[in-house]
């Protein structure tokens, strides 16, 4: 349902308040560099800072600001099902193509707790759902064998995995099919995920370089490996750069340095990218040429 380079939208602030204007702005130099689909209000979006108004505003503004030339997957994962579904229901009615949904963070569900949670959502919405797995940040891991059982919920049609194990590629084709859709969610593993039967990548790099990700993306779609290596190094440093620092206060410097309009104001408990951020960034900008 979904592939090639798929920004997780950072979400710019100004004076402590979300700047419109800017998120209009990043979201037409997205599409114009070859971005085929948007992510508000992912982890890259600070959206754990964001209240409901926020949050709903921001999705508001960027399937506004899309208007159908790319579809909006909607980040409106919570660790609460009731508030998840409210984002859901949201999302449905703004227009988004699917919702993004993590695995709830901080209750450390079981395996059957989570599985519980994604029906509930799927029985209360008919909203496409992108299930997303980090366990870096969730601490519960989405296993195989579980993934397996949600990728049968009809309106399950994509997982975004960033567990770092890239062994579950393999099996989640075999126990899904060769069609369901996987992402990765790891900018630096993206190669490795596509050569395994991966289709894209929810990215953070994607803010930055969307240029060189869509070519990338592209160069994995049609088997073109030598391109995509040659990419891939290319863009290495400025994947690793992106976490130099607490995410996302290196690619909002990344923007800025690329931007005049783009201010790298993150809101706490993110704050600006340190000094070896900075460095780390612009050695890497300038390695890849967007300096």
């Amino acid at each position: 349902m979904f592939s090639g380079s798929i920004p997780a939208l950072v979400t710019p602030f100004r004076g402590g308040a979300f700047d419109a204007d800017a998120y209009r702005r990043l979201i037409d130099w997205q599409i114009a560099e070859g971005s085929s689909a948007l992510v508000p209000c992912g982890t890259t979006g600070e959206s754990a800072t964001l209240g409901f108004d926020e949050h709903y505003q921001v999705i508001d503004a960027c399937i506004a600001a899309a208007d159908g030339r790319v579809p909006v997957i909607a980040g409106c994962g919570s660790n609460d099902t009731a508030t998840a579904l409210r984002h859901m229901k949201f999302a449905k009615e703004a227009g988004a193509a699917a919702a993004l949904i993590v695995s709830p963070y901080y209750n450390r569900p079981s395996q059957a707790g989570i599985i519980a949670h994604y029906h509930t959502l799927a029985e209360a919405s008919d909203l496409p759902m992108v299930v997303y797995n980090v366990p870096g940040r969730t601490v519960t891991d989405i296993l195989p064998e579980t993934m397996a059982q949600l990728a049968a919920i009809p309106s399950v049609v994509a997982i975004k995995d960033a567990s770092g194990d890239l062994a579950r590629v393999t099996q989640l084709r075999a126990a899904a099919g060769p069609d369901f859709c996987q992402l990765s969610g790891n900018d630096d593993l993206w190669l490795p995920h596509a050569v395994m039967g991966g289709v894209g990548c929810i990215s953070v790099t994607a803010n930055v370089a969307p240029r060189h990700c869509a070519a990338f993306a592209s160069a994995c779609a049609g088997g073109d490996w030598s391109a995509a290596r040659t990419l891939h190094d290319l863009l290495f440093d400025l994947h690793k750069a992106m976490f130099a620092d607490a995410s996302p206060a290196p690619a909002k410097y990344a923007l800025s340095r690329l931007h005049d309009w783009f201010d790298a104001e993150a809101r706490l408990p993110i704050i600006a990218a340190n000094d070896a951020a900075r460095m780390a960034v612009d050695l890497a900008l300038a390695k890849a040429g967007l300096i």
